[in-house]
């Protein structure tokens, strides 16, 4: 258990919560950020529309998965320890287990607001300049679902991989994080605030106690038990 990086952590996604509830910064970032990207989603830039438009279809999101598991195996290979297959299938269950019980917590918080294109007038939306099915508005946007289910990735492959698919994998959620706010799908605080502060607050409860490393303790023993290959906790 490490009560001091939780505590840090906390901290600073409690920190964040605070700069949103008692300063406008938020709001005066939010609506400058939306006003500068929305003002390219016209006919007048057709490369850029249809650019934002892939990067927020169904298609880029299971590209985006398949980014994820690329990065994921990569961690695993880089994991010299043996049974590790069995550990990393411990990582990944835990993982989802988690970000499943976030997920369903989160539709659950009693405040939520519309994105920025539901909120304001005179709007360009990226859905009617294009010929595909995009996403570019939400009924509710706060928090920012994708950004968090891609923080959650990133938490668990700091606590159990390799820096160097840790560091990538914070990149990539910067970066697959962004199109939703780009085209008005998410507010910036949705995702750099909301997100944020809440793995901040709830991730280290998990990653930095005995929880995690237990879960995956306890899957690598139930292979050991059914003697399954490569199994680190295999019984006579």
């Amino acid at each position: 258990m490490n009560p001091t990086r939780i505590i840090y952590c906390n901290l600073a996604g409690l920190v964040l919560f605070a700069s949103w509830l008692w300063l406008s910064v938020w709001s005066l970032l939010d609506d400058h950020v939306f006003r500068f990207f929305n003002q390219f989603i016209t006919s007048e830039h057709p490369i850029w529309v249809n650019f934002l438009g892939a990067v927020n279809t169904r298609y880029f999101d299971a590209a985006s998965l398949v980014m994820l598991l690329g990065i994921f195996v990569w961690a695993i290979s880089l994991d010299a320890r043996p049974g590790r297959l069995w550990r990393w299938a411990g990582v990944g269950l835990t993982m989802l287990i988690t970000a499943g019980l976030l997920a369903v917590a989160t539709n659950k918080m009693p405040y939520g607001h519309p994105s920025p294109t539901l909120s304001f007038d005179h709007v360009n939306f990226l859905s009617e300049l294009v010929s595909f099915d995009t996403k570019d508005a939400a009924k509710n946007s706060f928090p920012g679902d994708h950004g968090l289910m891609l923080m959650v990735f990133t938490g668990f492959i700091l606590r159990f991989g390799d820096r160097r698919p840790a560091m990538l994998s914070a990149i990539m959620t910067a970066v697959l994080s962004a199109p939703r706010v780009m085209v008005g799908a998410h507010w910036l605080q949705d995702v750099y605030m909301g997100s944020l502060a809440i793995a901040l607050v709830v991730l280290p409860w998990i990653l930095c106690t005995p929880i995690a490393s237990r879960c995956v303790e306890g899957i690598e023993r139930l292979a050991g038990h059914f003697h399954l290959p490569g199994a680190r906790y295999a019984q006579g």
